[in-house]
C-alpha cells in the first residue's frame, strides 16, 4: 500500500489529516509528522524513519509538506534521498490530500510514488479558485447577448 506522511510546522498536519477525516473517513497507513519548537532537523528526520517503520510502504511513502525549503521539507528531503520510493511535494492543503488518500483508494495496489506526487500537484491547480462579485455582474450582463 502506498503510504502518506503529512509533514508541518506546528500542528497543521493534525489538523488536515483530522478535516480530511471527516470528509472522507479516516485515511488508513497515514501519519503525521509535526515540527514543534526546541526541535530540528534530525527530530524532523527520525520522525519520519520512524512513521516509515510503523507505515505499510511497500507501493512507496509520499511526503506531503507546507513549505518549500522548511525544516519539514528539508528533513523529509534527506530521507527521500536515500529511497527511490519515497517522494516529496510540498504546498500540502486539504485539496492535496484529500486527492492523495483518493488516489490511493482507487489505485490500490496499482497506486505508484510518482503518479501519487503527480496527482498531489495537480490537485493544486484545480483546488485554487477565485470568486468576485464583479465575476456575476459580468456573466449577468452577458446573457441575452448570444442572439
Amino acid at each position: 500500500m502506498l503510504a502518506i506522511i503529512v509533514g508541518t510546522h506546528g500542528h497543521l498536519a493534525d489538523e488536515l489529516v483530522n478535516t480530511c477525516a471527516m470528509i472522507c473517513g479516516k485515511p488508513e497507513n497515514l501519519k503525521t509528522v509535526t515540527l514543534v519548537p526546541g526541535e530540528g532537523p534530525d527530530d524532523l528526520a527520525k520522525k519520519y524513519e520512524a512513521s516509515m517503520a510503523e507505515l505499510d510502504t511497500k507501493n512507496g511513502t509520499l511526503i506531503l509538506n507546507d513549505l518549500f525549503g522548511g525544516s519539514p521539507y528539508n528533513a523529509a528531503c534527506r530521507i527521500a534521498a536515500l529511497d527511490a520510493n519515497c517522494g516529496v511535494v510540498t504546498g500540502v492543503s486539504l485539496p492535496m490530500l484529500i486527492e492523495a488518500v483518493n488516489y490511493r483508494l482507487c489505485a490500490g495496489d496499482a497506486a505508484n510514488i510518482k503518479e501519487a506526487m503527480e496527482k498531489a500537484v495537480s490537485s493544486v491547480d484545480a483546488g485554487i479558485q477565485k470568486f468576485h462579485k464583479d465575476m456575476v455582474e459580468q456573466a449577468d450582463d452577458q446573457e441575452g447577448d448570444d442572439l
